[in-house]
């Protein structure tokens, strides 16, 4: 029997004590997730959303911020003879190599903190991300140019850095908001998690917009970014640092509230097997505390039942393969991974060059540089208010009424159409049809597949394997970012540029952006429904489900790596 510990109130509730008479770990374990599951919406389930909502404010500001940085830099270092044609404005291979190492660096984060958080934990992994995103940031807007190396290639380094540490950002505010939460509300909870990142594009075009302003007689007496030179020039190098710099703030606003954050209590109970500590964390989440101080003769004593006690299989390499080769669990993985890569094909493919699209529209031009900039900041404004932060929160507020699934499946299917007629119409569109479907377009990414994307990895792996399965998902959508911008972005320049038609092919590469989107509802039939289900029950733990997997549940003996067909069928209709 479990030692009762001292604290807990009407606010506060103890929720080890009311189990600490139960001697077997598995029933404490499964009274205590269902205390977490059913516990009502809360201010620690508030505070756990800002944390992590604050860290992908951040993620999504230096993602998106390049696309008005990079021309900033074409202003301030492309004036030389290297670029004779285009003065002031940046190569398009210097352009494309910038964006792509954010890419780069974020498929390595998430991967390996993805990994790294399903074996040493949560706790331990949280808040080094962040780390190195501030850290990189710094470095960004520090750089400069010198006789040894371009300030291209400085850059490319410090973004390949950021980019690991927001890749690793990616599994692990998914998966702590997902383990913390609420199953009523659980993906609404994720949901605004991820919708921070509309707020993130909202203030990168704001902090743009003030910091232009803010040098607007330095940048009027240039007539075109070709004749920004001297104090023009200088302005701008301050502008662009300071855009960049602004990253960081956010990220030092969170960073001390994610380093204290509890160890989330199913990776204590399933993977460090470890109840005692799982219920006192448990119980210091709820208070606000950073960790749970369980007796330690106890938690000895704890550990050694459950490690012969728990029915939960271990991770190792045999078992992630034995998982993962049954085409039920297989078949998810594909579906989450599958979905997010053709998603962000399309998604990151636009959204990084929001100045190509402000171009068709006419937001990208004006009678000075001042202009030019200002009205870029304002375009980009614009598509996020009237398009992407209204999808992010209509997603919030619907997502545990509709359901992940047929969101997703929405969104896949009036993007293929939206696209398909901005592509194939595109000559007859105008630049007011053209910007009234590219914000169309904006809102049916975030209300659709942008968003479930992230919830659904986050909720339908078992839990020795769901920062894994989310950083593998999440890292296949980078690749489809990078296949984006190296691959067919490039396309749009097919063909006769001329000075009032920088993109001839533009509308193909919509066209092409309309076909991976009918991809993605292929794949979407592949991955389950998670609404109102308890994390366990996706991960087929719960006999008596439609999912139940005897050897999740722990029926299957230890050591076993196969299923009868009898384990399968008869005894799971026999539990229902």
């Amino acid at each position: 029997m479990a030692q009762r510990t001292a604290g807990g109130n009407a606010a506060f509730h103890n929720f080890h004590n009311d189990y600490a008479h139960i001697a077997d770990p598995n029933e404490r374990r499964r009274l205590a997730l269902a205390e977490i599951d059913k516990a009502p919406f809360g201010w620690y389930h508030i505070r756990a959303i800002v944390v992590a909502g604050i860290g992908f404010f951040t993620d999504a500001y230096d993602i998106f911020a390049v696309g008005l940085v990079t021309s900033m830099l074409g202003v301030v270092y492309f004036h030389n003879a290297a670029s004779p044609s285009k003065p002031g404005v940046i190569d398009s291979s210097a352009d494309t190599a910038i964006k792509v190492a954010t890419s780069g660096g974020t498929v390595i984060g998430q991967v390996g903190f993805g990994i790294l958080a399903d074996i040493v934990g949560r706790k331990k992994m949280y808040g080094l991300e962040l780390i190195i995103i501030i850290f990189a940031t710094l470095a960004q807007a520090l750089s400069s140019n010198s006789p040894s190396m371009s300030i291209v290639g400085v850059i490319i380094f410090w973004r390949v850095i950021m980019g690991i540490g927001i890749g690793g950002d990616y599994p692990l505010s998914s998966i702590i908001t997902s383990e913390f939460a609420t199953t009523k509300w659980r993906g609404a909870m994720m949901g605004s998690v991820f919708a921070m990142q509309g707020i993130g594009q909202f203030v990168a075009g704001i902090i743009a917009l003030i910091a232009v302003a803010g040098f607007k007689d330095s940048l009027s007496g240039a007539k075109t970014v070709a004749a920004c030179d001297g104090n023009c020039a200088e302005s701008m190098d301050k502008i662009w640092r300071i855009i960049v710099g602004f990253g960081a703030v956010p990220g030092c606003i969170a960073l001390y509230y994610r380093l204290t954050i509890p160890e989330t209590p199913r990776f204590t109970f399933d993977v460090a097997r470890d109840p005692e500590k799982a219920g006192e964390d448990t119980k210091a989440y709820i208070q606000g505390k950073s960790e749970g101080h369980p007796d330690e003769i106890t938690r000895v004593q704890g550990i050694a039942s459950a490690q012969q006690s728990l029915t939960i299989p271990k991770a190792s390499g045999r078992d992630f393969m034995r998982h993962y080769m049954q085409w039920k669990n297989g078949k998810v993985l594909l579906g989450t991974a599958g979905s997010w890569f053709f998603l962000d094909v399309a998604f990151y493919g636009l959204s990084l060059n929001n100045a190509v699209i402000l171009s068709a529209i006419g937001y990208a031009s004006g009678a000075n540089v001042y202009q030019i900039f200002y009205n870029t900041a304002v375009g980009n404004i614009i598509i996020v208010c009237a398009g992407a932060i209204p999808g992010y929160w209509v997603t919030v507020a619907t997502v545990d009424t509709i359901g992940r699934k047929p969101i997703q499946f929405m969104g896949f299917a009036m993007l293929t159409i939206l696209f398909c007629i901005i592509g194939f119409a595109y000559d007859n569109l105008g630049t007011k049809g053209l910007l009234a479907l590219y914000v169309v377009a904006q809102f049916f990414f975030n209300f659709g597949p942008n968003a479930t994307t992230f919830i659904v990895p986050g909720e339908c792996f078992p839990t020795r394997y769901r920062s894994t399965s989310h950083g593998l998902s999440a890292a296949s959508g980078k690749v489809g970012s990078i296949v984006a911008q190296v691959v067919i972005g490039p396309l749009r320049t097919r063909g006769t540029v001329t000075a009032t038609n920088s993109s001839p092919w533009l509308n193909h590469v919509m066209e092409i952006y309309a076909l991976f989107m009918l991809c993605g509802i292929a794949t979407t039939t592949l991955i389950p429904e998670t609404k109102r289900k308890t994390l366990e029950e996706l991960a087929g733990e719960v006999p008596g489900t439609s999912n139940y997997d005897p050897a999740e549940g722990g029926a299957v003996p230890k050591g076993s790596n196969e299923v009868s067909e009898k384990d399968m069928g008869v005894e799971g209709d026999r539990n229902v």
